[in-house]
């Protein structure tokens, strides 16, 4: 059995607060240092990395003196904007240190559950990614208005996975993997090499919470990579106490427990469109258009449009129909109804300064862009 990391393009790798601080007692300097060199490895490898990182609240926990993790929302918010700066802070050091550029992204659940956001937010980590940059992500903690997590990190760094149709999620925590039962409590427990994302065998497996420092356990691994599944990604859970973990997965070394995805990406993301059901509006296209799509899979550009209908903003799903009123494809659009009505039949080079700004050239992009059979 060969490692999924290996073949993957695009990987989420998350650390869990154990791997980054000392034992709760603020950053692990070292430790920062250990992961940017093995990401520094893994873009010689040719592989695009995102990093969702913890630590946060832990390093502002130890800047503030606190010796046990608060309650509070406006405590937990506060040890986070204090351990924020330091957490950047390292890694930035860290990846300059190998020449890298890093970048912080933070996040909240709106970010993802609102459409005009989630769609910013791809196509600011898609940027940074084509820079050749690496995305450090972590929760926007210091504005969370539920609770302070998305859950975990585990959580984040599966919708980071599904955000970005990453291949591969890398989930790294201080156990070796999945097991039959808590190997900490059960000598008998036994390393899970591979299963099926979304198994329900394998969540009864999962134990509980992990230490008091981090909040995620092993369920919360479990069921982040069913999420991660949903858009075609494997997830691989193993330890980060191993030697050169990340380096060794991308060689092809099947460490800890891979869970497998039952669709590839592009084919989830692309059956997720063609079944969706509330369309908000429609485009029509020129031949022109209708052949660039069908035949050459190419882009939709609003030169190709001729009308709009409907009342869509900027995420939603529109159809595309032909000059005869059939629908040929859907897709998430860019640009607002109102916008489309201003920039059809314009080239792309003229939506700044017609709107005024450009998201993006495209109308809708290919990636997220179905054609429907005939």
């Amino acid at each position: 059995m060969q490692s999924v990391v290996k073949q993957s393009q695009r990987i989420v790798i998350k650390v869990g607060s154990s791997l980054v601080t000392n034992q709760g007692q603020g950053l692990d300097h070292a430790a920062l240092a250990r992961w940017a060199e093995q990401l520094a490895t893994l873009k010689k490898m040719g592989k695009e990395v995102v990093l969702v990182s913890s630590g946060a609240i832990a390093e502002g926990m130890q800047r503030l003196q606190w010796k046990k993790r608060p309650h509070a929302l406006h405590e937990l918010q506060a040890a986070a904007a204090v351990g924020q700066m330091g957490l950047i802070q390292a890694y930035e050091s860290c990846f300059r240190s190998h020449e890298i550029q890093a970048a912080q992204v933070l996040l909240t659940h709106e970010d993802l559950s609102d459409r005009k956001r989630y769609l910013n937010a791809r196509s600011t980590l898609v940027t940074l990614l084509n820079l050749n940059v690496i995305p450090v992500i972590n929760e926007n903690d210091t504005v969370a208005t539920d609770e302070i997590r998305f859950g975990d990190n585990d959580t984040l760094a599966a919708l980071v996975t599904n955000l970005i149709e990453a291949d591969v999620l890398v989930i790294l925590t201080d156990q070796g993997g999945l097991f039959t039962a808590d190997p900490r409590k059960d000598a008998q427990a036994i390393l899970l090499k591979e299963a099926r994302a979304g198994d329900p065998a394998i969540e009864a497996m999962a134990g509980g919470a992990g230490s008091d420092i981090g909040r995620g356990g092993m369920l919360t691994k479990v069921i982040a990579a069913k999420r991660a599944a949903r858009s075609g990604a494997h997830t691989v859970i193993a330890s980060g106490h191993e030697p050169d973990v990340l380096i060794l997965l991308a060689q092809g070394e099947a460490i800890g427990t891979q869970l497998l995805a039952e669709t590839m990406t592009l084919a989830a993301r692309k059956q997720w469109l063609a079944d969706h059901l509330q369309m908000r509006g429609n485009v029509t296209l020129d031949a022109g258009a209708v052949e660039a799509l069908t035949g050459n899979g190419k882009s939709l550009l609003p030169i190709g449009v001729i009308d709009v209908s409907g009342n869509f903003e900027r995420g939603e799903v529109v159809g595309c129909l032909d000059p005869a009123g059939k629908e040929i494809a859907r897709g998430l659009v860019n640009y607002s109804a109102a916008e489309t009505r201003r920039i059809l039949r314009r080239a792309s080079s003229e939506i700044e300064t017609i709107l005024g700004y450009v998201d993006e050239p495209e109308l809708i992009h290919r990636d997220n862009l179905v054609l429907l059979s005939s």
